[in-house]
């Protein structure tokens, strides 16, 4: 087959096959008669987390239509649902999700597995909603797995370790109101000092920079206006303006955006981008480590002291804070944190370079690097960062003895 690529066009899937089943029973099937398989979500990935030389497997031919359950507030969907379809749903019958990422295009099975998030001191990452997952086994067997349940917290952020997930079951509330604005040039220095007050602002707080500068470039703050606490503090305290361009810096995105500076549903606020749009620019590829809250400030103290190492090699930087979850190969596992993101120009070497260098500043602070995303740490370097890792290894080895899911991504860097 033609090799497929990933979104950005920055990594090539090394599978000899790619199945696209239109029933369960079909992916049953390939999945029981396979040798190595794995699955592929919406391609969004930056690592080789979703790759094998086998066979991959795309369940986006099959689109059973979200169920709701009014009483246990959940929904039902097909795994390759991406979450701006699912919101758009969700909105016209009246409900909502807690949280989303920055990006609507994202499948709710591949972000859930690679535990994915999007921003807010309150807020869990994307996985903590997953109530339940409908999942082919090695053996061809289709199995639901429920919170509560024996190895659940191991299997949600999964790194499809455990089988192909067929069917999601998320939390829902009911639908609330938004609004999010922007605000420009935070002082770096304000920042270090007031961060916990800055980051609880709002619902969910976005800072967009690069590193060099004696600013902060953009803040985005997304309010919601339903059963929330009003905030004490504003930017503006710290030394911010409002901004007339949401975009930060030279990028001018707002096009793509969704809106600033008026109220609307959730569904068309919480995301950083529109449904439909492209997240520009395309071309880019992205790292993104998750620390410990309390390392936040010594995080970004020691990134500031290589600014001008990275800065040339970026498009921007995004810091956001996340709540802390009991889902072991979660980022956030056992504490808050706060994620540090960078969007990187497409020149693979020069970002394996610097990201490198990054690591070996961040991972003694206790930095865990995003899944779906560039990272170069092993298995040994990432075995202390997981204190059930161990469990995750037992569990995944129940569940697939003869190895059918793992592929190099897992081998490296969570199998050893």
């Amino acid at each position: 087959m033609a090799r497929e690529r990933n979104w950005s066009n920055t990594y090539t899937y090394q599978a000899a096959r790619l199945h696209h089943p239109t029933s369960i029973d079909q992916v049953r099937q390939t999945v029981a008669n396979a040798t190595r398989i794995h699955a592929l979500g919406a391609r969004h990935s930056f690592s080789g987390v979703a790759d094998t030389t086998g066979d991959l497997i795309d369940v986006s031919n099959i689109r059973p239509e979200p169920t709701i359950d009014r009483h246990q507030r959940t929904v039902t969907v097909g795994a390759a649902i991406s979450y701006g379809e699912l919101a758009a749903f969700l909105e016209a019958h009246g409900f909502a999700l807690r949280n989303m990422a920055s990006l609507p295009h994202l499948s709710i099975a591949g972000a859930t597995a690679t535990g994915t998030h999007g921003s807010g001191d309150s807020n869990g990452n994307l996985a903590t909603s997953v109530a339940a997952l409908e999942i082919v086994t090695a053996s061809g067997d289709l199995i639901e797995i429920r919170r509560g349940q024996r190895g659940f917290s191991g299997i949600v952020v999964g790194l499809g370790a455990f089988g192909v997930v067929t069917r999601v079951t998320l939390d829902v509330e009911p639908s609330f109101q938004m609004q999010q604005d922007a605000f420009a040039d935070l002082p770096w220095a304000e920042l270090l000092t007031n961060f916990d007050a800055i980051m609880a602002a709002a619902y969910s707080v976005s800072l967009m920079t690069m590193w060099s500068a004696t600013t902060v470039n953009r803040l985005w703050l997304k309010k919601r206006l339903i059963n929330q606490e009003p905030s004490h503090v504003t930017p503006t305290q710290f030394g911010a303006t409002p901004a007339a361009q949401a975009s930060p810096g030279a990028i001018n995105i707002d096009d793509s955006l969704t809106p600033f500076g008026a109220a609307g549903p959730w569904s068309e606020h919480l995301c950083h981008f529109r449904r439909g749009c492209e997240p520009g620019p395309t071309a880019q590829i992205q790292s993104e480590y998750m620390l410990p809250r309390t390392q936040a400030i010594a995080a970004l103290t020691r990134l500031r002291a290589i600014a001008k190492r990275i800065d040339p090699h970026l498009i921007i930087s995004e810091i956001r804070t996340v709540a802390a979850d009991d889902l072991w190969l979660s980022p956030s596992y056992g504490h808050d944190t706060v994620a540090i993101h960078f969007t990187w120009k497409p020149a693979p070497a020069a970002a394996d370079a610097i990201t490198t260098e990054i690591e070996a500043l961040l991972l003694p602070l206790g930095a865990r690097p995003h899944w779906g995303k560039l990272m170069h740490a092993r298995a040994e370097q990432i075995a202390p960062l997981y204190p059930q890792l161990a469990e995750f290894r037992k569990l995944a080895d129940e569940y697939d003895p003869a190895g059918k899911f793992r592929n190099q991504f897992l081998n490296e860097h969570v199998f050893g």
